[in-house]
C-alpha cells in the first residue's frame, strides 16, 4: 500500500494543470482558426484511464465539462479495442457532445501496455458541414441540416493514419484549414501523453493512482465543505428564452430547483419547458457544463478541477426538454442557452447566498460572418467576437467585469487582434469602445459593454445572427438596476437601414455596408443612492457614467 505524500499529492495536483496549460499553449500557438488562435475557443484536459477528470485547462469554461462525458462513451465503445498511437475524434451530440462545431481529439496514455489516462482537446472548427457554412443555420430542424454527425471514430489506429476515415469527414467540410486546426488538437493530446507519461515514470504507476485518488477525495471534501456553508432547502428560480427561430413571439422557461441537503446539491430542470421545433435546443452535456460552471463561480475559486469536484453535484435534465433535445433535433444554439441556465441558478440561491450570486451578465447577440474574402479567394468564417462581449453583473463588494463576454465564456473568449481581423477577413473595424452608461447602475455597478462599428467588404456576404439578448436587458439584484438591450443594424450603401432578428440569416450583404453592434453590461446589485460618491464621480471623469445618470439614478451632483 503506496502511503500518501501530502507535499508530492500537491505535486502530481499542479504538474496535471500544468500538463493541460502546456497543451492549451501548444493549441493557440499552432492552429489557423482565429476562432482558436485568437479568441481560444478550446478546451485542453486530462483524463484517467476510466474517464475521471485529473484537470482541464478551461479558455471556455461551457466547453470544460464536456470532454469526461465523452472520454467514458469511448471507453465503453472500443473496450480492450484501445491502443497505444490511436487517435479518436468525436463531435456527435446524441453521444454526449455539447455543440456539432466542438470537435474533440481524444488520445489514450501508456505506460508500458497499462492505460493510464487520456489527453483530449476540444475546439469550435469553422465549419463542420452540414447547409450553412460555418455550422450555425437558424433554418434547421434536424441534426443533418446542422453538421456531419462524427460519432467516436479512430482517426490514427496504433500509430497509422487511417485514410478512409479522414477523407470522409473531411470531404463534408469545406474548410480545408479546419484539418489543420484538427492536426494541430492531435499534437497537443500528444504533448499531453508525453508529459503524463513522464510524469507517472518518474514517481511510478502505483503512486500515481494512490494519490490521484487522495487528489479525488481531499477536492471533493473541498467542495462538500462549500456547499455545506449554503443553508439547507429547496429553491427555485426561473429565466426565459425568447424565440425558437421559426415562431415569432414564442417563449420559453427555463426553471431550476435547486435542492441543498447538508453536503451535497442537486439541479433539477425537470419543469423547464419542452424541446423546440427549431434549433434553439440544448443537450445534456452542455447543459450539465452551464450547470457546473455556474456553479462554480459560486464557491471556492482554489478548488481543484477534477473529478471531486463535481461528484457532490446531481443533475437533473430530462430528455425533450429543451435543455436536453431528443434525437434528431437541431441544437447548434444550445451552448448559448447557459445564460438562462445560469440566470436561474443565481435567482435560486440569491436568498440563502446573496453575497455569492453576481447580478445578470449581458445575455448573447451575436453575428457570424462568412463569405468569399476577395484578395485571397478563399473562403472565411468570423465569429465576430469585438462586438459581442458585453460585462458581468456586479457582485456585493464588487463591480462587475467589463467587456468580459457570456457567461458561458468566463472570460475565456478573447477579443481578435485588429489588424488579424482585418487581414483575415475583408471587413474594416471603424470604431470600438467601452459605452457609456451600459453597466447596470448600482451600489455595485454592472460592467460595461462595448459599441463596434465595422464597414463589410467582399460583395456576398452572409450574416447570421444568433442569441438571445435582445428582448430583456440583463437584470439588477436587491435594488440594483438594468442595464442595456444589445442591438444590431445594418446601413447599406443605398442608405436603407435593416435591423435583423436573433436567430436570421442574412445573404448578399454588398461591400461598403456598415455594422453597428451594441453588446449591453451586466445589471447592477443594490441600491444605486448607495454608491460611494467618490466612485460615481470618477466614474463620470473617465466617462463611464454620464454627467445626467451620475444625478438623475446616483444622486451624486456634477458640477461642470
Amino acid at each position: 500500500m503506496v502511503k500518501i505524500d501530502k507535499i508530492l499529492l500537491s505535486i502530481f495536483q499542479r504538474s496535471f494543470k500544468s500538463i493541460t496549460d502546456e497543451m492549451s499553449i501548444s493549441l493557440t500557438k499552432t492552429t489557423r482558426s482565429p476562432i482558436l488562435c485568437e479568441a481560444k475557443d478550446f478546451v485542453t484536459g486530462l483524463y484517467d484511464s476510466t474517464g475521471q477528470m485529473l484537470e482541464q485547462t478551461e479558455n471556455l469554461p461551457i466547453l470544460s465539462f464536456s470532454l469526461g462525458p465523452v472520454c467514458r462513451v469511448i471507453i465503453d465503445q472500443y473496450g480492450n479495442n484501445i491502443y497505444p498511437g490511436d487517435v479518436i475524434i468525436h463531435n456527435d451530440v446524441f453521444t454526449m457532445g455539447n455543440q456539432n462545431n466542438d470537435v474533440a481529439i481524444f488520445k489514450p496514455i501508456f505506460q508500458d501496455e497499462t492505460l493510464i489516462g487520456w489527453a483530449a482537446a476540444k475546439g469550435h472548427q469553422a465549419d463542420i458541414g452540414g447547409a450553412v457554412q460555418g455550422g450555425y443555420n437558424p433554418k434547421a430542424t434536424e441534426v443533418w441540416q446542422e453538421a456531419i454527425r462524427i460519432p467516436a471514430v479512430k482517426l490514427y489506429e496504433k500509430g497509422e493514419l487511417r485514410k478512409d476515415v479522414w477523407n470522409l469527414i473531411f470531404a463534408n467540410i469545406r474548410l480545408t484549414m479546419v484539418q489543420e486546426d484538427i492536426k494541430a488538437q492531435i499534437g497537443a493530446c500528444t504533448l499531453g501523453e508525453r508529459r503524463l507519461q513522464a510524469l507517472v515514470n518518474k514517481y511510478g504507476i502505483d503512486s500515481y493512482k494512490a494519490h490521484k485518488k487522495e487528489l479525488f477525495n481531499s477536492t471533493e471534501t473541498m467542495m462538500r465543505a462549500e456547499i455545506a456553508a449554503i443553508p439547507n432547502g429547496v429553491y427555485y428560480g426561473d429565466s426565459m428564452v425568447y424565440y425558437d427561430g421559426k415562431h415569432k413571439g414564442t417563449e420559453f422557461t427555463i426553471r431550476a430547483k435547486v435542492t441543498v441537503d447538508d453536503d451535497s446539491i442537486i439541479f433539477d430542470f425537470s419543469d423547464s419547458s419542452p424541446q423546440t421545433k427549431g434549433f434553439v435546443n440544448g443537450t445534456y452535456t452542455s447543459t450539465c457544463s452551464a450547470i457546473t460552471l455556474s456553479f462554480l463561480q459560486m464557491v471556492n475559486p482554489n478548488i481543484p478541477h477534477n473529478e471531486g469536484m463535481i461528484k457532490p453535484l446531481t443533475y437533473i435534465v430530462p430528455e425533450g426538454i429543451i435543455l436536453n433535445a431528443s434525437y434528431p433535433a437541431a441544437t447548434t444554439f444550445g451552448n448559448h442557452l447557459c445564460p438562462q441556465v445560469a440566470d436561474s441558478i443565481a435567482k435560486a440561491l440569491s436568498t440563502a447566498i446573496p453575497d455569492k450570486i453576481t447580478a445578470g451578465w449581458n445575455h448573447l447577440l451575436c453575428s457570424l460572418f462568412t463569405g468569399n474574402h476577395p484578395r485571397t479567394q478563399e473562403k472565411y468564417v468570423d465569429i465576430c467576437f469585438l462586438g459581442l462581449k458585453g460585462g458581468s453583473g456586479a457582485l456585493n463588494g464588487s463591480d462587475g467585469y467589463d467587456h468580459i463576454g457570456m457567461i458561458d465564456a468566463s472570460g475565456g473568449i478573447l477579443d481578435q487582434d485588429y489588424e488579424m481581423f482585418e487581414q483575415q477577413t475583408p471587413h474594416t473595424l471603424l470604431h470600438h469602445e467601452y459605452l457609456q452608461d451600459s453597466g447596470g447602475p448600482g451600489q455595485w455597478r454592472g460592467g460595461l459593454g462595448v459599441v463596434t462599428k465595422i464597414k463589410l467588404g467582399g460583395d456576398d456576404t452572409t450574416m447570421v445572427v444568433f442569441g438571445d439578448g435582445d428582448v430583456k436587458p440583463p437584470y439588477g439584484l436587491f435594488g440594483g438596476k438594468t442595464s442595456v438591450l444589445n442591438k444590431i443594424s445594418l446601413t447599406y450603401p443605398d442608405g436603407e437601414k435593416m435591423v435583423p432578428m436573433s436567430k436570421d440569416m442574412i445573404e448578399g450583404i454588398p461591400s461598403g455596408t456598415l455594422y453597428y453592434q451594441v453588446a449591453g453590461g451586466g445589471g447592477g446589485y443594490g441600491n444605486p443612492k448607495d454608491r460611494d460618491e467618490g466612485m460615481v464621480r470618477n466614474d463620470v471623469q473617465n466617462e463611464v457614467v454620464s454627467k445626467s445618470q451620475a444625478e438623475e439614478v446616483y444622486g451624486v451632483q456634477i458640477k461642470d
